[in-house]
């Protein structure tokens, strides 16, 4: 699998990834949400490099002109809710893509809250018979939810190329999708730490993006 990390290189993505950390910024819910689609618009841009294109005439006010348009099929999935706003970033820039849900949420297995599961209970998707799946996460701490998704979503046929997209993961899951996944799928990511907590937290990370973005839960 290759991995794409943003913080590695001179992108605009590190501007926002300050703002979602800073516990200074981030209680501006407004604010985080916008941040987290803006990262997703910016992925999506660079992905969109990667696929595919045909020459194609079109006829202007003027004259006919040849255009190199997009003709993959893209399938945009995410995982409810966290995933929402970076699902949404993508979908302003691919806004022709199919879109797919999974719902997929940790809960604690123990009362220290140390050890954790990860349960899936819903997805709607279309057919990914021969189309990108882009797969959006924001937050990738062991790579659980990510490989249940994308797990659940392969009943829906065999997309032709795949592509996960989060905004902060830990090193852990880097190295575990790396065991897992296909490789030539890609991760594109804003930035990759080093450590989890006791209770599965990415360290430093921003905290709990779903809460962040849409409010505490009980």
């Amino acid at each position: 699998m290759k991995v794409i990390n943003f913080a590695e290189q001179n992108s605009v993505i590190n501007t926002f990834l300050r703002e979602l950390r800073s516990v200074d910024i981030q209680c501006d819910s407004m604010r985080f949400r916008r941040n987290i689609e803006r990262i997703g618009e910016v992925m999506a841009y660079e992905l969109s490099k990667t696929l595919h294109y045909e020459a194609e005439t079109i006829m202007t006010p003027l004259a006919p002109t040849e255009m190199n348009v997009l003709r993959d099929r893209i399938v945009l999935a995410t995982v409810l809710r966290a995933g929402l706003p970076l699902h949404s970033g993508f979908f302003n820039y691919f806004d022709s893509a199919e879109n797919a849900f999974v719902s997929a949420y940790r809960r604690y297995t123990d009362e220290s809250q140390t050890n954790v599961e990860i349960v899936v209970e819903y997805m709607a998707a279309p057919s990914l018979e021969g189309k990108v799946l882009i797969l959006a996460d924001p937050m990738l701490a062991t790579g659980g939810s990510m490989e249940l998704a994308y797990t659940a979503l392969l009943r829906n046929g065999t997309p032709k190329e795949v592509h996960f997209a989060s905004v902060i993961a830990s090193q852990q899951a880097v190295d575990y999708l790396r065991k897992i996944m296909p490789e030539n799928a890609t991760l594109w990511v804003g930035a990759i730490d080093p450590i989890l907590n006791e209770h599965k937290y990415i360290v430093p990370g921003l905290g709990d993006a779903g809460d962040l973005c849409f409010g505490t839960k009980l």
